[in-house]
């Protein structure tokens, strides 16, 4: 439908490298797309179309489809196959572009935008998977720097990234646009819901938590070893789903604590993070993780590694907490410093909970999107 502008609904194409809830960016864009509500229609594609699951976080009122024949996002860059995903891009004003899986999209946009006359491209870089998480493979950087030759905008959250597509895929300063993570506060700040979890917590119990997809680059079972020599009355809460659950599972039962350590499946964070009393990483690579600002808007104080902008995101008294990356006894000696000191875990959770409040909520973050895509497009919407 068109207004008298001649101009209706923008129609948003998202090419994803993967769509599982268990994505920070996949999280992010559903809760834009739900704060904007009708205001823009959106296709979705996944190079992985099996993993759809963040759909089911879209709110009903938001117009949104899922195209069944896209051209594959995955498969040798060849022209033909490149000239079929350029094709594909037409009809829309905006097209939206995710992490290393969807970069073949990018780059036919860049070789046939002109021939075409494709919408604008708008691209998103949140971190790297496990593949890359040990050091940049050369030829995925200068394939980068060659696709991202006509986007109009470059959008990463952490200034971790932001210093690699400035200093390392070249970009121009005024391409590139930081935009932290942003959640509603509001809503991790309220009461928890123990109705959300297949498990409940027995009296006088205690959970350390995590939220994360279960991938190499999470190093989870470094967390499970880290747990290990806490208490009897502290029980480990993984909450995810992915390859890893077995590995998981294997180094729970090596340490004796298969007991008391618990894979509940994806959950809604806010309904469960305040559920636990420390929130905990062990990621071999981040930048900027939206379960830490969770965890924080839930008022918990965090262990983790220092990876990405975990240590600046976290209120200053918390940063004595995060360990060094790799460094399992750390993040142990980290979390056996909260568990046994409940007055450092309030104090901690407080002034985590004020920081997420004052720097990171959702608010700010969808001004920030809505000025660039809009930008992009040359239109408001």
């Amino acid at each position: 439908m068109r207004d008298a502008a001649g101009q209706g609904v923008p129609q948003v194409l998202h090419c994803h490298s993967t769509f599982s809830p268990g994505g920070k960016e996949e999280v992010r864009c559903t809760r834009l797309m739900n704060a904007w509500g009708p205001r823009l229609h959106h296709s979705i594609v996944s190079a992985e179309p099996g993993a759809m699951g963040a759909a089911q976080l879209i709110a009903p009122q938001v117009p949104v489809d899922y195209p069944a024949d896209f051209p594959a996002l995955k498969g040798r860059p060849t022209p033909a196959r490149l000239a079929r995903l350029a094709r594909a891009m037409r009809g829309y004003d905006l097209v939206c572009t995710y992490n290393w899986g969807a970069m073949d999209v990018v780059m036919a946009h860049r070789i046939f935008s002109g021939v075409w006359n494709l919408p604008p491209l708008v691209h998103h870089e949140d971190g790297f998977n496990e593949d890359e998480a040990a050091g940049f493979m050369p030829s995925r950087n200068l394939y980068r720097r060659a696709a991202l030759g006509r986007a109009a905008r470059l959008v990463v959250p952490s200034t971790t990234l932001e210093a690699i597509a400035r200093d390392v895929w070249h970009q121009p300063a005024g391409r590139i646009h930081r935009i932290p993570n942003g959640i509603d506060t509001a809503a991790f700040a309220a009461a928890p819901d123990p109705a959300a979890l297949p498990i409940s917590k027995g009296e006088g119990e205690y959970w350390v938590g995590t939220l994360a997809g279960f991938r190499a680059v999470k190093r989870l079972p470094d967390l499970v070893a880290a747990f290990a020599p806490l208490p009897p009355e502290w029980h480990l809460v993984i909450c995810g789903e992915g390859p890893e659950r077995a590995a998981i599972l294997a180094e729970a039962e090596a340490h004796g604590i298969a007991a008391r350590v618990h894979l509940p499946d994806n959950v809604d964070p806010a309904r469960v993070v305040g559920l636990f009393d420390i929130f905990a990483l062990s990621s071999a690579s981040e930048q900027f993780p939206l379960s830490v600002v969770e965890a924080m808007a839930a008022g918990l104080p965090v262990a983790a590694p220092d990876v990405g902008d975990i240590l600046p995101i976290l209120a200053g008294p918390n940063r004595a907490l995060i360990s060094p990356a790799g460094d399992v006894s750390a993040l142990g000696a980290a979390l056996a410093r909260l568990a046994a000191d409940p007055d450092l875990r309030a104090a901690l959770g407080e002034a985590n909970r004020v920081r997420a409040r004052a720097e990171f909520d959702i608010a700010a973050m969808q001004v920030a999107y809505e000025s660039v895509y809009a930008a992009a497009m040359g239109r408001a919407f």
